[in-house]
């Protein structure tokens, strides 16, 4: 008997709660303000030697090092390069390398990612492994951070935690970014917020610096491709570019001159959102036939590209003709790119930081993070203002709070250095974690949600693999369900050969934990769940109870019924009816839908309550042990043996009434004639 009735009335709530962590706000008190704050003297002049230097570092208006922005490649080692070559010319990359260290490397990712297609030969993916150990002993740190990879997933060689980091570790030494992304992972799990912090910070300023002069724009779309134990069927359905229902009418649209919808579809080609292939050209076409409309969402969005640069060659008149008229338009975030051409002073007589200061203030006054964050900058600077750190950091943490990412850096620094913020390591670490997520690093996640709609489900579970060993909680999730959904159909590689049922439960069972501890409920639950039934370990149902315990911290209504059920039963937690009901009807009241589910739960405890030692409690506890062809048979038919609960609920629904009828019957039985009046 178990008690997962309530998971059909509960999987809509899933994906809802699992987007909880995104949307934390950062809640910056008085306090936390560093103590220089206190006296009037403090702001402006009296500090502005304490922080120059290192405001000067953050100077969003200066220009980066000419050789960031000749090279412009920010994640060196990566798999992109590779997975496209693949895909157009598969030993491009490995004949026009004068390294034969890169030649080996370049092979065997290749042939890596092209044996984790389902049904192929474990025998491929041992060559691949032996191609990449092959570079990464001749010293090549990529192919060390790859080989890291195989040990700390036990991808043909044995799992080995301390390799795995040791490889990472050399890697990262010699500038691979993928090897510095997991260990500062690894630190972080470890709460090493000191050692975290470090690289964090350092990959967050790679990622800032990607924004600012990357042609591939700093926009990410992390997609779940589960809402609980189901394939999250309408996100994917949205996922498939071109060929979805939605993308073809906004193209019909636009077509017809629908200016909003040529807007929309600029949109999708410059970013490559929902599964689009990322074009430029393209991007810019409809974005000048918007224009030609009169759409001031355009105007401004092409401003914008035109300053940057990206997508476009650099134009600051046309910029800021654009910007100006979209301004006239209120379209609010065109300030702040009119703001920044009079900050540095491109497409405009001269240098004007007094109205600077207005385009950014108007930009603010209107609620756009943008506005807030580059009037945050001028405040930091004393760029045309008195220098205030205090209302720097407000600034920033208003424009943090709107989604912004150069402002959660910001914030991060304040918090890493004490500078404004008082000195606080852990929330320095999340934050700069955040914004390196955002790092040119995060594009496997799109190749990996590309395969999975092609059908490729091996090669997207390798790669979300990867993504996870990066820190991911997307991946993880994403990982683990496809090892649970698809794990019978050899895509798995274990250490030697196609995963064993063990390899693949563990395997799963880290990724999940891993997950939950990143906030996923979801997670949590099915950490639960395998240590309530044993899947993959050893049962435990202590470490199950835990496990649903941090469940119910983030409102999971199936955590809740099931620690009520081991109260009710004494497993893993203390025996206690009355604390049982307490979570039942705490269930309840988190998910008004599980009425029926936890009805029933209460009318079983009503009948354990009051008839403790009767015969029909135990029928009803041994029920699936004196049934287990029944139990089976619902394992099959309902595909999931917790549904079993139902029948024994049901069971204790007519038990409940029949013993209720009865007693009924007893108050309304027909007094004798010979009894007194």
């Amino acid at each position: 008997m178990r008690r997962r009735v309530i998971a059909f009335a509960l999987l809509h709530l899933l994906s809802f709660a699992l987007l909880a962590s995104s949307q934390r706000r950062l809640v910056i008190l008085r306090e936390d303000f560093a103590d220089f704050f206190s006296g009037p003297s403090a702001l402006g002049t009296a500090d502005d030697s304490h922080g120059s230097e290192d405001s000067a570092k953050w100077d969003e208006f200066g220009d980066l090092e000419p050789s960031l922005t000749a090279t412009g490649d920010y994640d060196p080692g990566s798999w992109l390069p590779i997975i496209e070559s693949t895909a157009s010319s598969p030993l491009s990359l490995v004949n026009s390398s004068s390294d034969p260290r890169e030649a080996l490397y370049f092979s065997g990712v290749r042939h890596m990612i092209s044996a984790a297609a389902a049904a192929s030969d474990p025998a491929d993916m041992e060559v691949a492994a032996a191609e990449i150990e092959a570079a990464a002993s001749a010293g090549l740190p990529h192919a060390q951070s790859a080989l890291g990879f195989l040990y700390g997933t036990g991808l043909m060689r044995p799992q080995s935690r301390s390799k795995s980091f040791l490889y990472h570790h050399f890697a990262a030494k010699g500038g691979n970014m993928q090897s510095k992304m997991a260990l500062a992972y690894t630190y972080f799990r470890q709460h090493m917020h000191g050692e975290a912090v470090k690289l964090y910070a350092e990959l967050a300023e790679v990622a800032v610096a990607s924004f600012r002069i990357s042609k591939e724009p700093p926009v990410i779309e992390p997609i779940r491709i589960h809402s609980g134990t189901e394939e999250n069927k309408e996100a994917l359905r949205k996922s498939r570019g071109e060929a979805d229902e939605n993308f073809q009418i906004t193209e019909y649209q636009a077509l017809k001159g629908n200016s909003f919808a040529m807007y929309q579809m600029g949109l999708l080609y410059y970013y490559g959102l929902r599964g689009v292939r990322r074009d430029n050209t393209k991007a810019l076409h409809w974005l000048l036939k918007a224009v030609e409309k009169g759409d001031p969402r355009s105007m401004e969005f092409l401003g914008e590209m035109y300053t940057r640069g990206a997508g476009v060659e650099r134009n600051y008149t046309k910029a800021f003709k654009l910007l100006t008229l979209a301004s006239k338009h209120k379209v609010y975030s065109a300030y702040n790119g009119l703001g920044y051409l009079y900050v540095k002073g491109y497409g405009v007589e001269k240098k004007n930081y007094t109205k600077a200061k207005e385009y950014f203030e108007k930009a603010a006054e209107n609620k756009e993070p943008g506005g807030y964050y580059n009037l945050g900058v001028l405040y930091l600077k004393g760029i045309g203002v008195k220098r205030d750190l205090e209302t720097a950091c407000k600034l920033f943490v208003t424009a943090a709070n709107a989604g912004q990412p150069k402002a959660v850096y910001q914030v991060a620094r304040l918090f890493q250095t004490g500078i404004g913020l008082k000195k606080n390591l852990q929330i320095a670490t999340h934050l700069y974690k955040t914004v390196a997520e955002r790092g040119p690093w995060s594009s496997l996640s799109s190749c990996a949600l590309e395969s999975y709609l092609k059908g490729d489900v091996g090669r997207s579970l390798l790669l979300y693999s990867r993504m996870a060993e990066l820190g991911y909680e997307v991946a993880q999730s994403n990982a683990a369900w496809i090892l649970d959904k698809y794990g019978e159909q050899s895509i798995c590689m274990g250490e030697s050969g196609f995963c064993t049922d063990t390899e693949r439960h563990l395997r799963a069972h880290t990724l999940w934990w891993q997950a939950s501890e990143q906030g996923n409920e979801h997670a949590a639950l099915l950490i639960g769940d395998a240590y309530y039934y044993g899947r993959g370990i050893a049962r435990d149902y202590e470490r199950a109870a835990e496990a649903y315990m941090h469940a119910r911290s983030q409102s999971n209504a199936q955590a809740i019924f099931n620690i009520g059920y081991m109260h009710e039963h004494g497993q893993g937690l203390p025996l206690d009816l009355h604390l049982a009901k307490r979570y039942y009807d705490q269930a309840l009241a988190v998910d008004p839908a599980a009425q029926l589910p936890v009805k029933l739960a209460l009318m079983g405890l009503w009948i354990r309550m009051n008839y403790a030692d009767s015969f029909l409690v135990k029928v009803i506890d041994s029920l699936p042990k004196l049934y287990p062809r029944l139990e089976a048979w619902v394992d099959e038919v309902l595909m999931d043996e917790g549904n079993v609960t139902i029948l024994t609920l049901f069971a204790c629904l007519l038990a409940v009434l029949y013993l209720r009828e009865r007693q009924r019957r007893q108050v309304e039985a027909p007094q004798p004639d010979d009894a007194p009046n």
